[in-house]
């Protein structure tokens, strides 16, 4: 794979700007690639650090055949859409996206590797494909790119904004506001490190909201990413006082209803396709769990002879 830097680029780090231009790929993985002379400007090898002046050809290796316990598997896959390019797929909830240390079956990625034999490997063999991700406990669309190309160019389509995606999600209390801008920048919540929160110096972060339905003591709301931090909307939900239902990470309110898991489903992305340049739209029905719900408080309202 190769592709020329931006022109405007002046003095900036080649691991810094690799990893803005490709989301989802983390710092230290493209650092420790370029150390293995995987990835090179204008032909020769150079360190995570090397100062880009703009205009550079950048190369990137596939990367060695590595040991790996991640194996494809059989596992149910509802797909949207596929074809050469990309694969877009309704995620379940409780499924996790990718492998790690303590997870390394039943994940979303062992499923691609059974269904398709093709997938981008920018991200290693942990995460082939995987443009952007979903938490374990949230549902909904995804889009995977089954080549390098088509991997960086939806990348910079989600940097860029171009490409969009919205939420659904049933949260505790009913929200004032037919619709708003939570845009408190997020990082490592310093009391608990396994949880993000709104910190001082954290990374930016904007969702914009708007009701969808009220109930009596929840609010139906649809979320739409600006950005694309960790928990982004479950934590910006939370912090204006209004959590998302079932998230026991981020709320110690009771759910009374039966649901594993946060009430969050990712239901709608468009993106342009990274080859034939056509605007897609993507929907991904909402989950009989959550419909369950959204039926029981609509049934509340009409014995209450609310509107």
């Amino acid at each position: 794979m190769n592709f020329q830097t931006d022109s405007t680029i002046k003095n900036l780090r080649l691991d810094v700007y690799l990893s803005e231009k490709l989301s989802g790929v983390s710092r230290s993985h493209i650092q420790k690639n370029i150390a293995a002379g995987l990835i090179t400007v204008d032909g020769k090898k150079v360190k995570p650090g090397y100062k880009l002046a703009g205009g550079e050809f950048i190369s990137v290796q596939d990367e060695e055949p590595v040991a790996t316990e991640f194996l494809p598997e059989n596992l149910p896959l509802d797909i949207l859409y596929e074809d050469p390019d990309i694969i877009v797929v309704n995620k379940a909830r409780g499924m996790t996206v990718h492998p790690a240390d303590t997870v390394k079956s039943g994940t979303l990625v062992n499923a691609l590797l059974f269904h398709c034999k093709d997938l981008s490997g920018i991200n290693g063999v942990k995460r082939p494909g995987i443009v952007h991700r979903l938490d374990k406990d949230t549902s909904g669309v995804m889009v995977v790119a089954k080549n390098d190309s088509a991997h960086i160019n939806l990348a910079e389509q989600i940097k860029n904004k171009t490409a969009t995606r919205n939420y659904l999600a049933i949260v505790h209390g009913v929200l004032p506001d037919d619709a708003g801008i939570i845009t408190g920048a997020i990082g490592r919540d310093k009391r608990d490190r396994k949880k993000m929160a709104v910190v001082p110096g954290g990374k930016p972060a904007v969702t914009e909201f708007f009701v969808e339905e009220r109930f009596k003591n929840f609010t139906l709301v649809r979320c739409k990413l600006q950005t694309g931090r960790t928990h982004q909307i479950r934590v910006h939900m939370t912090e204006i006082g209004f959590p998302v239902l079932g998230d026991e990470k981020y709320t110690s309110r009771k759910n009374i209803f039966e649901i594993r898991g946060q009430a969050l489903h990712s239901h709608t992305l468009s993106l342009t396709h990274p080859t034939t340049g056509e605007r897609m739209n993507f929907t991904a029905p909402i989950p009989e769990d959550m419909e369950k719900i959204l039926q029981a408080l609509r049934q509340e309202k009409i014995l209450n002879g609310e509107k």
